[in-house]
């Protein structure tokens, strides 16, 4: 007997400045939203939560790291349970830089950045910058 091949889906990845998910609710609206767009892994900034963990969304599980003390920023990763076994490691450098490591065949980590806007100073800027080169270089 001949086995069709199995075919291998592609993996969507995605970003989302998702402001706020401090409300009520607002974490399982997310979920939704990415499954409706059917999202596998997900980098989301400003998510304002005051500790890092890991919960359950829906189909999705939500790695995220702490805000910072003004009750601000916070980045995370909502990773589908489809892929959910090649989550190696999460890493939350701080409330504006995080990745994760996957084991695949093309991409093995995912770098996830919230950079300061236009209108903030240079300094602040460049402290991210700095940052990113300690951790990756």
């Amino acid at each position: 007997m001949v086995r069709p091949k199995q075919r291998k889906r592609d993996i969507r990845f995605g970003t989302w400045n998702v402001r706020n998910l401090d409300r009520a609710g607002s974490l399982t609206a997310a979920a939704r939203e990415l499954a409706r767009y059917k999202l596998d892994l997900v980098g989301v900034q400003e998510i304002r939560w005051e500790k890092g963990g890991t919960v359950r969304a829906g189909d999705y599980n939500f790695f995220y790291g702490k805000r910072n003390e003004n009750h601000q920023l916070g980045t995370g990763f909502f990773v589908h349970n489809r892929i959910a076994l090649a989550v190696k490691r999460v890493e939350f450098v701080s409330d504006r830089v995080s990745h994760i490591v996957l084991r695949g065949c093309w991409c093995n980590i995912i770098l996830n950045v919230h950079e300061p806007s236009e209108e903030k100073s240079d300094y602040s800027k460049y402290s991210v910058y700095e940052e990113l080169q300690q951790v990756f270089f």
